[in-house]
């Protein structure tokens, strides 16, 4: 089975409509959105809408939530909050039932994989894993973890390899599962990326062969850029996506 697994698209149609193209000549058997449909871009709708017509399972992510109602948001910075705001007032009554009915977590049991948006730790509190030492907090879950799990959130490309006791952080290239070990790998981000990288990024997952694949690909960053403008959200949120940060 091949999974195509995306995450943080953040509203980007420009971002996601390249993405998807590119998988479609890769014979993905399934796609899965690992959250954050929706903040900071100009195409909440268009997002949301595609998310759901071709994704198996697409899992709550924060920014979802916060549209959605589903948590308070008001820590958030105030363009944040903004965003957050005029999305919650466009987005169609369909795709809000939509985002108010998505999970934390799932499991795609025939492929071995768990799939949630931020730390498996602690679901609801949307935890980052960008470094070895929050990876190890998932280690007492040794046991209950998938082979692989993955997820978002960081909008970073990053690779941890599990054993029972340690937890190390891998170049995030290619990667081949070893049996023995476990793995969580955090896919980077479609519509924002913060690696200065500005290419959309997802992963492509082969679970015959245990094979995991970064892939990174240009989209028109212009378009989705005016867009930003075009709905009167923070400036910065369109500058950021030139640079990749």
């Amino acid at each position: 089975m091949r999974l195509g697994i995306f995450s943080d698209i953040h509203a980007n149609y420009e971002a996601l409509s390249a993405v998807l193209e590119v998988m479609r000549h890769e014979s993905i058997d399934e796609y899965h959105c690992l959250g954050d449909v929706v903040g900071y871009g100009g195409s909440p709708n268009e997002c949301a809408s595609i998310v759901r017509d071709v994704a198996r399972y697409t899992i709550l992510g924060n920014h979802d939530a916060a549209v959605a109602g589903r948590m308070d948001y008001s820590y958030y910075y105030e363009a944040a909050r903004e965003a957050l705001d005029k999305h919650a007032e466009i987005l169609s009554a369909a795709n809000t039932a939509w985002l108010k009915g998505l999970p934390y977590s799932e499991r795609v049991e025939e492929a071995s994989v768990d799939l949630c948006h931020g730390s498996p730790v602690r679901l609801e509190e949307f935890d980052y894993i960008f470094a070895p030492e929050q990876a190890r907090e998932c280690l007492p879950m040794f046991d209950e973890m998938a082979h692989l799990t993955l997820i978002g959130h960081s909008h970073l490309c990053k690779v941890f390899e599990l054993t029972r006791t340690e937890a190390i952080e891998l170049p995030a290239n290619d990667v081949k599962l070893d049996p023995d070990k476990k793995y969580i790998v955090s896919v980077g981000s479609v519509g924002q990326p913060r690696d200065y990288d500005n290419r959309a990024s997802f992963v492509i997952f082969d679970s015959e062969n245990k094979q995991l694949s970064f892939r990174r690909i240009e989209y028109d960053i212009e378009s989705a850029a005016q867009k930003v403008l075009n709905c009167k959200l923070e400036r910065n949120f369109a500058h950021r996506l030139y640079i990749g940060v």
